[in-house]
């Protein structure tokens, strides 16, 4: 089993982020954060990394006159650290064709809802609108165009009568908090292997994501 590199990409309170930190530390996870970085210098997620003695980097994007600029400075920031496995946990900007490129695969995201279904923001709110019985959060490989790389697990929850955007929010970081530990610890093993057009799980391509059951009342 190797040990993981991980640079950690937040925009926010980076509970995900929390997650992996605790996963690794109760050796649930056989991986290292080699830095977190964040587009937002006041994200409470790179208080996070600190209390964690974790790399914390504030990259703000305001300071950058493009977009193309500032994913330049971000890939030699992620560069210098060499790690295996990019992490987007709530990471809020769109990536650069360019910048995916110089990594992929090896960039992972997770998105709060059942894709193809509902690609971009307000996913929650648009699930409810479109009466759905289920919701739930994919976590997939990063391609160039947005929340469309091959999904690699899903998880799955119920729509309730009285649910709401808010409602399902925590129900799917409840299942977020869950799942990206494990696909990470999947690719710490080497059950699991990336490349640009889909996931081999176990020396099987992963042709329909693969479904996350989560543990009994966990939602």
């Amino acid at each position: 089993m190797n040990t993981l590199s991980l640079v950690v990409l937040i925009s926010g309170s980076g509970s995900n982020l929390q997650a992996i930190i605790d996963a690794i530390e109760s050796k649930q996870l056989n991986a290292q954060i080699s830095a977190v970085i964040s587009n937002r210098p006041d994200a409470y997620g790179l208080t996070r990394a600190r209390q964690h003695d974790i790399p914390a980097i504030s990259l703000d994007h305001k300071e950058f006159e493009t977009r193309e600029l500032f994913d330049q400075q971000l890939q030699l920031e992620i560069e210098s650290f060499k790690p295996d496995i990019i992490v987007l946990a709530g990471y809020m900007r769109i990536l650069t064709t360019q910048f995916i490129n110089a990594f992929s695969p090896t960039i992972l995201n997770i998105h709060p809802s059942l894709l193809p279904k509902y690609q971009g923001l307000h996913t929650h709110q648009r699930a409810l609108d479109n009466n759905d019985k289920t919701h739930g959060v994919s976590i997939h490989i990063v391609t160039p165009e947005l929340d469309s790389g091959p999904v690699i697990v899903q998880g799955k929850f119920t729509i309730e009568s009285d649910d709401t955007s808010d409602s399902l929010q925590q129900k799917a970081h409840k299942l977020e908090h869950q799942m990206y530990p494990l696909v990470l610890n999947w690719l710490s093993e080497q059950r699991l292997k990336l490349n640009s057009k889909q996931a081999v799980f176990d020396e099987k391509p992963v042709q329909t994501p693969m479904l996350f059951e989560a543990p009994v009342n966990a939602l």
